[in-house]
C-alpha cells in the first residue's frame, strides 16, 4: 500500500512535468549541516577585476576563490593557453584557493607577466570560470626633453599652453604650477581643459609675472613629473600703472585692448560629436576666447537638462551629466557670449551601452525526473549576443544531452537525471564589453529532512492564534501532513490551516487543542517527522486594578493590582509612572496586592500603570493620581461623576444622534466630553475614541461607517481628571458597502537579496465597510511591459513576500481593498525595490595627499553602478595607526572610520596623530552593508606640535622661591627639542615684562628666585618640536596676601600697642581731624557757589611735561607707557618692586579706589576719581601718605 502511494506520487510529478514543462526549482537551505552533505558544483565567490592594473613595486596577487562540494581544484590560462604554475618559481597558488601570487623579491620584471588570465574551478560536478582578467603594470614614463621658446602674445589675444603629458597607465592627473611650485590661479579667463592644456581666453599683462609648468601626477608610483616651464612675453600698446587702472570700470579699454567677438578654442568649429556609455558620466566642454571674457551657458535642443544629475565644472566651461541613459542622447549646445556678441557650438551625443543584465541566470537544483530552465537576458547598444558554455566549453562542442534544449537566451531541461549536473556559463557581449555569469544545474535525490528539533514544546495563550513550524528539505520536494496524538486524520480545515512551507496554523487555540502534534514530510525516497507538544495556558488578567485617586499631600495611598494568571507560568508585576519605569524609593512599597506610597508629594502626581506579564502575554491597568494641597482641599474638587442615561435617536444610514445626562462636576466645571465606541466583529471589547465635544453640550450627531455594529459610551473631563465611562448605549448596526479607501503605507522593500516584502497598513474596523475583507496585491517590474502579477490575501494580513526577485530592481506595486460588496477605487502605484546584496566591488585608484600633520585628502574612482547592488549610502575609509615614528612609543591600532555620504570621489580624513605610520582601506556601503575592501594604502604623517606638558605643578615652599615641575607631554607628535617657559609678574591690574626661558628636552624642573615678595607670577609652559611650540600648560603662583604679613607682623604687632599709648601720636591724630573739618567746610562753600576747584587757576600757564594730561581739571590715568606705580620701581627683570619703606602705599586703582593699612589690611575707599583730579596738582610725586589721603577728601 505504501509503495502504491509512492508510485502515485511519482506519476503525479511526471504528469505535472509533462503539462507545465518545468516546475519550480528546489531551494537548498543555508543550514551548514545540509550544505556540507550535499554535492554541489563549483561557484566562483571572489575574483579580481577585469582590467587589473598593478603597482610594479609590489608583488602581484590575482584573486580567484570558489566553493563547492567536493572542494574545487583550480587551474589558470594565460592569453588563452594553459598556464603551468608549477614551472615558474616566482608563481605560487594559495592553499585551498585559486589566487595566484607572483613574488619579485628575488628579481624579475612585472612586465613579463602582463596578459589575459582566466581561472577555472573544477570538481566532479562541473567547472566554473572567472572573467578574463587583463593584467597590466602601471607605467609612468618620463617627459620627453624639449626646449620651449618664449611665448610672445599681444595683450587681449587668446593663448593655449600645450601640456602633452607622457602616456601613463593609468593616465596621470594634470595640474599647472609655476617653477617655484606655486599653483596657477584659475578663473573663467584662465583655466585648464580636460586634455590638460592651459587656456587663456585673453592674455593680460600680469600673466607675464610668472612662468607656467605642466605637472603630471602618477597615482600608482606616487611620482610627479614636471615639464619645462613656459615663459610669457605680453606685448601691450599702453604700458600701464596698476594704480591708475584700479578704479577704472573697464580695464580692457583702459589698457587699449580691442574688444573681440567670442570664438571657440576647444572644440573648434561649430559642431562636434561625442559617444558615451550608459551608466557613465557624460562630460561636455566648451572653452571660448574673447574680450571681455565670455560667459558659457549650456542647453539641450528640444528638451531640458536632466534635473538632479547635472553639475558644472571649470567655471561652467564643462557640463557633467551623471549616470547617463539612452534618453540623454541628443544635441547639446554651449553658448559663449560677451557684450560684443555670442557664438554657439553644437555637440551631438550618442549613448551606447555595454551589456547589462535583465535576467541573470541563477543556480538550479532539481530532483531526478524534474525540469527547469536557465534564463540569460541582457541588453545593450548594440544588442549583445548571447553565448552559452558548459563547464567552460562552448555548449555546441559539449557532449549531447537529450534532456537539454538551447533556445537563444534560455536553456530548457526536461527529465533531468543523476549525473547531468554541470556549470553553465552565459556570455553576453558587444563591442563595448561583456558579462559572464556562472549558474550550476545540480540534480539531487535527497530523502526528506526536518530542519527543526525532533521534539519541542510549544506554549500558547487560550483563544490566541498560533503557528506550528515544520521546516523541511528534500529532493523531490516532500509533501507534508500534520497529525494530532497519533490519530490518522490529516489536520486541515476548520480550526486548522496548512501552508506550503509545512507550517500548521491553529486559528484559535482551545484547551482541547492541547496535545502532541506530528509533522510528517514524505517523498519517493522516504519520510521524516518531528513532534511538537502544545500546551494551552490561561491568559494573564488584572482582576482588580488601580483606580483614580485624589490623596492629600503627606497622606498614604494604596494602588491595587491583583492578578489572575496561569500558575505554571512565572508572573512579573512592574509599575510605570507616566509611561516610564517607576523607581521604587524609600517612600514606596510594592507587594502582591499593589503599590503603597507613603507621604504623598506633588511629584507623585501622574498616571500609574500596573503591568502584569508572563513569558507569553501581559495585561495592564492605569489610574491617575491627583495630589491636593491645603488650598485645593478647601475647594473639595474631584473628578466628575460618570454621564448616564445614554439614548440613540435620529437613526440614519451614516449617522445617529447620541444624548446623555451629565453627572456631578464635583466643584470643577466639565471641560470636555469624550465619546468612545466599540464594535463586536473585528475587535470586540476594545473601545476606541470616536469624537470629543465641549463640556457645555449633552447631545451630538455622530458620523458612522458602514457595516459596524456600534455601541457608545461617554466620559466627562474636568481639571482634576476623567470620569469613569458611562454605561454602554444600545447597539446600532449600519449596512455594508464597498470600501472607500485602500490600505495606506504601501511600500516594497527586500529583506534578502532575492525577495521583496510588500507591506501596508490594514483597514480598521470602521474602514472595512463589509464582510470578507481581502486585499488584492499586484506587482510588476518597473519600466518593462510585463503583465501584473497578483495575489489575494485575507483582511488580517499586512504583508506579502515576493520571492525569486533580481537584486535591487524597482517594482510597481498596488494594494486594493475588496469586501463582499465590491472593490475600492483603483489604488495609486507605489515604487518599491527588491532586496539589496552586498556591493561587489571596492573603490579603486585611491590617491591620498598629506595635508598637514593631522589630516589627509583622499581621491578615488567610483565603482560601477551595477556593482553596488543596492542604494549607494556612502564611501567609507577605514584607517588605523600602525606605529609611531618615535621609538618605544606604544600606539593603539584600533580601526577608525570616516564616512563620505553619497556618490563622491574625494574627501578628507582628519583626527590623525602626527609623526605616525598609518594604513588605510576603503569600502562601498549600501543598505545591506559593506562591500569588499580595497587594497591597503600606507602613509606617514609629518611632525606636528606637541600636546601640553603633563602634571604641571607650581609650588611655593617659601617667600623667596617658586618651584615648577612637569612631565613630558602625552603626545609628543614629533621629536622634542626642548621646552619654552614664559612668565611675568603681576600686581593687581599691573604687569611686568615677559621673561622667556628655554630648557633642554630632558629638563622637567625649574627654580625661580623671587625678587619681589608682593607680586605674583603667571606661567606659560610649552613643549617644542621642529615645527614649533605646542599647547600650553598655564598656571599662577599662589596668592601672596599673607606673605607681606610674614615680615611685618613681628614688627607691627610689637609696636602697635606702644605707639597707640604715646601722647604725641594722640595729638597728631587730633590735629589731622581738625584739618579735615576745616577743609570740608571750605569745599562745601566753594561748591555751593557753583564754581570749580581746578588744579590750575590760570589756563594760560604752559604745562610742564608731567602735566600734559591735565585738561579742565581732569586727568587721564591710562598707562600707555607701562609706567611703574607710584611709590614703586621696576626691577631688572621687569617685575614691580615696593619702595624700601614699608610705610608707603601703592596706588592700585585708576582713581585711587582704595588704600591699604600698614599691616596690609584694606581701610576703605577714600575718594572718587573727580576728587582726586581736583587735588592732583597739589600732590607731590612721593608715595601717598595717610595725611595726603585724608587731604584728598577736600
Amino acid at each position: 500500500m505504501v509503495m502504491q502511494r509512492y508510485l502515485l506520487t511519482y506519476m503525479g510529478v511526471v504528469l505535472t512535468l509533462y503539462l507545465h514543462q518545468f516546475i519550480r526549482a528546489i531551494e537548498v537551505p543555508r543550514d551548514p549541516s545540509i550544505q556540507d552533505e550535499l554535492s554541489q558544483p563549483p561557484t566562483i565567490t571572489k575574483q579580481s577585476v577585469k582590467n587589473y592594473i598593478v603597482d610594479p613595486r609590489d608583488n602581484i596577487f590575482i584573486e580567484c576563490e570558489a566553493k563547492g562540494n567536493p572542494f574545487p581544484i583550480f587551474t589558470w590560462t594565460r592569453n588563452g593557453k594553459f598556464f603551468n604554475v608549477a614551472k615558474d618559481p616566482r608563481v605560487s597558488m594559495r592553499r585551498r584557493s585559486g589566487t595566484l601570487s607572483i613574488d619579485f623579491r628575488s628579481g624579475g620584471r612585472p612586465e613579463d607577466y602582463e596578459g589575459e588570465y582566466q581561472c577555472f574551478a573544477r570538481n566532479d560536478f562541473g567547472t566554473a570560470i572567472s572573467n578574463k582578467i587583463v593584467l597590466q603594470v602601471s607605467k609612468s614614463p618620463l617627459w620627453p626633453k624639449e626646449n620651449l621658446d618664449i611665448q610672445e602674445v599681444h595683450e587681449g589675444a587668446p593663448l593655449i599652453l600645450a601640456c602633452n603629458p607622457p602616456p601613463g597607465l593609468p593616465p596621470p592627473a594634470i595640474f599647472w604650477m609655476s617653477s617655484s611650485m606655486e599653483p596657477i590661479h584659475q578663473d573663467k579667463r584662465v583655466s585648464q581643459g580636460q586634455n590638460g592644456d592651459l587656456y587663456f581666453s585673453n592674455v593680460m599683462q600680469e600673466d607675464a609675472l610668472t612662468d607656467y609648468s605642466c605637472n603630471a601626477r602618477f597615482a600608482f608610483t606616487h611620482t610627479i613629473q614636471q615639464k619645462n616651464p613656459y615663459t610669457l612675453k605680453v606685448l601691450t600698446k599702453h604700458p600701464h600703472n596698476e594704480t591708475s587702472f584700479r578704479n577704472h570700470t573697464d580695464i580692457y579699454s583702459a589698457r587699449g585692448v580691442t574688444e573681440r567677438h567670442p570664438s571657440f578654442m576647444y572644440p573648434t568649429g561649430t559642431s562636434s560629436s561625442q559617444m558615451v556609455l550608459r551608466g557613465e558620466d557624460l562630460l561636455l566642454e566648451c572653452i571660448a576666447s574673447g574680450v571681455p571674457t565670455p560667459d558659457i551657458m549650456w542647453h539641450k535642443r528640444g528638451g531640458e537638462l536632466p534635473v538632479g544629475r547635472i553639475s558644472y565644472e571649470n567655471f561652467k566651461k564643462a557640463l557633467r551629466i551623471a549616470n547617463v541613459s539612452e534618453e540623454d542622447s541628443g544635441e547639446y549646445f554651449c553658448l559663449a557670449s560677451n557684450k560684443v556678441g555670442s557664438s554657439r557650438h553644437t555637440v551631438s551625443v550618442r549613448v551606447k551601452a555595454a551589456p547589462y543584465w535583465l535576467d541573470e541566470p541563477e543556480n538550479l537544483v532539481l530532483a531526478p525526473g524534474e525540469g527547469g530552465r536557465l534564463i540569460c537576458r541582457a541588453n545593450g547598444n548594440p544588442k549583445p549576443s548571447i553565448q552559452w558554455l558548459v563547464n567552460g566549453e562552448p555548449i555546441e562542442s559539449s557532449l549531447p544531452n537529450p534532456s537539454r534544449e538551447v533556445n537563444g537566451d534560455t536553456v530548457m531541461f526536461r527529465d533531468a537525471q543523476i549525473g547531468s549536473s554541470a556549470v553553465y556559463q552565459c556570455n553576453a557581449s558587444n563591442e563595448h564589453g561583456y558579462l559572464l555569469a556562472n549558474a550550476f544545474v545540480s540534480v539531487l535525490d535527497v530523502s526528506p529532512r526536518i530542519l527543526a528539533p525532533r521534539s519541542q514544546p510549544m506554549k500558547v495563550i487560550h483563544n490566541n492564534r498560533t503557528l506550528l513550524d515544520c521546516p523541511f528539505f528534500g529532493s523531490p520536494i516532500p509533501t507534508t501532513r500534520w497529525f494530532k496524538n497519533g490519530q490518522g486524520n490529516t489536520l486541515d480545515g476548520g480550526n486548522y490551516r496548512m501552508y506550503e512551507n509545512g507550517t500548521l496554523e491553529i486559528k484559535m487555540a482551545r484547551k482541547e487543542d492541547q496535545g502532541t502534534y506530528t509533522c510528517v514530510a514524505t517523498n519517493i525516497l522516504g519520510k521524516a517527522e518531528i513532534q511538537v507538544r502544545l500546551e494551552v495556558k490561561d491568559p494573564t488578567r488584572i482582576i482588580t486594578g488601580p483606580t483614580d485617586a485624589v490623596p492629600k499631600k503627606g497622606s498614604t495611598i494604596h494602588l491595587s493590582c491583583r492578578v489572575k494568571y496561569d500558575p505554571t507560568l512565572k508572573l512579573t508585576v512592574s509599575w510605570l509612572k507616566d509611561d516610564s519605569p517607576l523607581y521604587i524609593g524609600n517612600r514606596m512599597k510594592k507587594d502582591e496586592d499593589g503599590l503603597t506610597i507613603y507621604g504623598v508629594s506633588e511629584k507623585d502626581q501622574g498616571y500609574y500603570t500596573c503591568v502584569a506579564s508572563t513569558e507569553l502575554d501581559r495585561d495592564t491597568a492605569k489610574a491617575h493620581l491627583t495630589v491636593l494641597d491645603l488650598m485645593t482641599l478647601s475647594l473639595l474638587i474631584a473628578r466628575p461623576d460618570r454621564p448616564r442615561d445614554l439614548e440613540l435617536t435620529d437613526l440614519a444610514e451614516r449617522s445617529v444622534r447620541l444624548t446623555w445626562i451629565p453627572g456631578d462636576d464635583n466643584n470643577s466645571p466639565i471641560t470636555d466630553y469624550i465619546v468612545e465606541f466599540e464594535e463586536d466583529k473585528f475587535q470586540p471589547g476594545v473601545w476606541h475614541n470616536h469624537s470629543r465635544y465641549p463640556g457645555s453640550v449633552n447631545s451630538a450627531v455622530l458620523r458612522l461607517a458602514p457595516y459596524v455594529n456600534y455601541q457608545f459610551r461617554v466620559i466627562a473631563v474636568n481639571e482634576v481628571g476623567s470620569s469613569y465611562p458611562s454605561l454602554p448605549s444600545e447597539r446600532y448596526q449600519t449596512n455594508g458597502a464597498r470600501p472607500e479607501i485602500n490600505p495606506t503605507g504601501v511600500q516594497g522593500a527586500g529583506t534578502s537579496k532575492n525577495n521583496m516584502v510588500i507591506s501596508w497598513t490594514p483597514l480598521n474596523a470602521t474602514q472595512a465597510y463589509g464582510p470578507k475583507l481581502k486585499y488584492i496585491v499586484k506587482w510588476r517590474r518597473r519600466d518593462t511591459r510585463e503583465s501584473w502579477s497578483n495575489v489575494t490575501v485575507s483582511g488580517d494580513v499586512s504583508k506579502y513576500t515576493v520571492t525569486q526577485t533580481p537584486t535591487y530592481v524597482p517594482y510597481e506595486i498596488k494594494v486594493q481593498a475588496e469586501n463582499e460588496f465590491g472593490r475600492a477605487a483603483e489604488p495609486d502605484v507605489v515604487i518599491g525595490y527588491s532586496g539589496e546584496d552586498y556591493p561587489k566591488a571596492a573603490p579603486t585608484d585611491i590617491r591620498l595627499r598629506v595635508l598637514n600633520s593631522t589630516a589627509i585628502s583622499l581621491q578615488w574612482t567610483r565603482v560601477y553602478p551595477d556593482t553596488i547592488q543596492g542604494q549607494l549610502k556612502e564611501y567609507r575609509a577605514y584607517f588605523w595607526r600602525e606605529s609611531s615614528l618615535l621609538k618605544n612609543l606604544w600606539v593603539s591600532k584600533k580601526k577608525q572610520s570616516e564616512s563620505f555620504i553619497g556618490d563622491r570621489t574625494r574627501g578628507i580624513v582628519s583626527r590623525l596623530f602626527p609623526y605616525s605610520n598609518y594604513k588605510l582601506e576603503m569600502v562601498v556601503v549600501n543598505g545591506r552593508g559593506d562591500g569588499p575592501r580595497s587594497e591597503i594604502k600606507e602613509f606617514t604623517t609629518p611632525e606636528g606640535v606637541p600636546s601640553a606638558p603633563r602634571y604641571f605643578k607650581i609650588r611655593q615652599p617659601n617667600v623667596d622661591t617658586i618651584t615648577l615641575e612637569w612631565e613630558h607631554p602625552e603626545h609628543p607628535n614629533g621629536i622634542l627639542i626642548g621646552y619654552t617657559l614664559r612668565y611675568q609678574a603681576f600686581n593687581g591690574s599691573k604687569t611686568g615684562r615677559t621673561i622667556v626661558e628655554n630648557f633642554s628636552p630632558n629638563q622637567t624642573k625649574f627654580l625661580l628666585q623671587r625678587t619681589d615678595p608682593i607680586s605674583r607670577y603667571r606661567f606659560d609652559l610649552r613643549s617644542r618640536t621642529q615645527i614649533g611650540d605646542g599647547e600650553p600648560a598655564k598656571g599662577e603662583s599662589p596668592s601672596s596676601l599673607n606673605e607681606g604679613k610674614w615680615k611685618r607682623d613681628a614688627t607691627y604687632t610689637k609696636n602697635q600697642g606702644d605707639i597707640a599709648t604715646q601722647g604725641w601720636f594722640i595729638g597728631l591724630m587730633c590735629a589731622i581731624a581738625l584739618l579735615v573739618l576745616i577743609l570740608l567746610i571750605v569745599c562745601f562753600i566753594k561748591r555751593s557757589r557753583g564754581g570749580k576747584y581746578p588744579v590750575r587757576e590760570n589756563k594760560d600757564v604752559p604745562l610742564d611735561p608731567d602735566d600734559q594730561k591735565v585738561d579742565n581739571g581732569s586727568f587721564d590715568y591710562s598707562d600707555e607707557d607701562n609706567k611703574p606705580l607710584q611709590g614703586s620701581q621696576t626691577s631688572l627683570d621687569g617685575t614691580i618692586k615696593q619702595q624700601e619703606s614699608d610705610d608707603s602705599l601703592v596706588d592700585y586703582g585708576e582713581g585711587g579706589e582704595g588704600q591699604f593699612n600698614e599691616d596690609g589690611s584694606f581701610i576703605g575707599q577714600y575718594t572718587v576719581k573727580k576728587d582726586k583730579e581736583e587735588t592732583e596738582g597739589n600732590e607731590s610725586s612721593e608715595a601717598t601718605s595717610p595725611v595726603n589721603a585724608i587731604y584728598s577728601l577736600a
